[in-house]
């Protein structure tokens, strides 16, 4: 059955937490946003640290918010390890174990599995303080994961580890976690790190969910602005419904005219927003009129399997990338579009 959040609600002086979201058993959820958004307060009302004001939090059908944390059956991994430094490997990952009574050679089996699992074979009797950050956070895991725990709960776990660690490592959970099908969630400010490991992500903003759905359905299918812009590099049009044939709405703006396919319920002589990501843009063919605009290249960065462009067209700067180099330069004019079909309208604010 998995975690289930139903209508959670903290309130502070200057700030609330209003969530409610479903993840299922054996999957992986990511918590993404900006800093404040409240995601690592979410995480820590599941776990028992902060109580809820009102709602309700299940864990396979049970309801545990009521619970103290020691009997949520949480395995919880935090940003600086917090691990015991007066302990060896094997004493750290043995010391959830004991506080549940298991006995010592159970014990002593279960440490063996897990330093395998993390690929730490060998490690037990080494002190935590002789190894390296990668490796803590291995036995941080494998300390969580000891009392087989029916949730796993990870808070920024790779923040404080340099960049080709951290995606070595965040592998290395996704890995471990679908092996043993614990249901996770997984808190992150780093989108990457969200879309390479997520089931499911929920972008949160100002203590609401923005959107939950797939890693897919959250970058080429926005429901608000917020996500839009906030995952990924996005491009913003703002214009005026004139008409609609079918499925395809027409969009006057100041950049030029733009017929798009949209299924959402939109209302004509409405401003929106046309949204379209940068990678969907290609070089306009002569003789198309729809979907076009012409910019001026103000910056040109090559990425070695693409070139990243923005271009200035009536004020406003829009990017574009496109695959391998680009023979345009800085102060070139490009005649560029998108297909009807590659990008999300959304209401413009009121």
């Amino acid at each position: 059955m998995g975690l289930a959040l139903q209508s959670v609600r903290k309130h502070y002086p200057d700030f609330e937490i209003d969530v409610s979201f479903n993840v299922e058993s054996g999957k992986l959820a990511t918590l993404l946003g900006p800093s404040g958004c409240g995601k690592t307060t979410t995480l820590h009302i599941v776990a028992g640290f902060i109580p809820l004001d009102s709602g309700r939090i299940l864990l396979d059908g049970e309801r545990i918010d009521d619970m103290p944390p020691y009997k949520r059956q949480a395995g919880l991994v935090f940003q600086d390890y917090a691990l015991f430094p007066n302990m060896s490997v094997s004493g750290n990952i043995m010391f959830g174990l004991r506080m549940h009574g298991w006995p010592k050679e159970k014990s002593s089996r279960r440490v063996s599995e897990l330093l395998e699992l993390v690929r730490l074979t060998g490690y037990g009797g080494r002190m935590v303080t002789n190894l390296s950050g990668g490796e803590k956070q291995r036995v941080a895991l494998a300390r969580a994961l000891a009392p087989d725990p029916k949730i796993l709960l990870l808070d920024e776990p790779l923040s404080a580890l340099d960049a080709n660690l951290r995606k070595n490592l965040r592998a290395e959970i996704r890995r471990i976690q679908q092996e043993l099908s614990v249901t996770t969630v997984y808190v992150t400010h780093d989108q990457e790190e969200a879309f390479a490991i997520s089931d499911r992500i929920a972008v949160m903003n100002g203590g609401r969910l923005e959107q939950y759905g797939t890693p897919q359905d959250i970058y080429t299918d926005p429901q608000t602005l917020f996500v839009a812009q906030f995952v990924g590099l996005t491009n913003t049009i703002q214009g005026r419904i004139t008409g609609k044939k079918g499925s395809y709405f027409e969009i006057d703006s100041t950049l030029g005219r733009f017929r798009v396919r949209s299924n959402r319920s939109l209302d004509r002589k409405r401003d929106v927003d046309l949204i379209f990501r940068p990678e969907r843009v290609t070089l306009a063919p002569k003789g198309k009129n729809w979907n076009v605009f012409q910019g001026e290249v103000v910056r040109c960065e090559y990425l070695g399997d693409s070139t990243l462009l923005e271009l200035k067209a009536e004020g406003k700067v829009l990017s574009v990338k496109l695959t391998g180099a680009s023979l345009c330069g800085v102060g070139e004019t490009m005649r560029i579009g998108f297909s009807a079909d590659d990008c999300t309208v959304l209401e413009a604010a009121d």
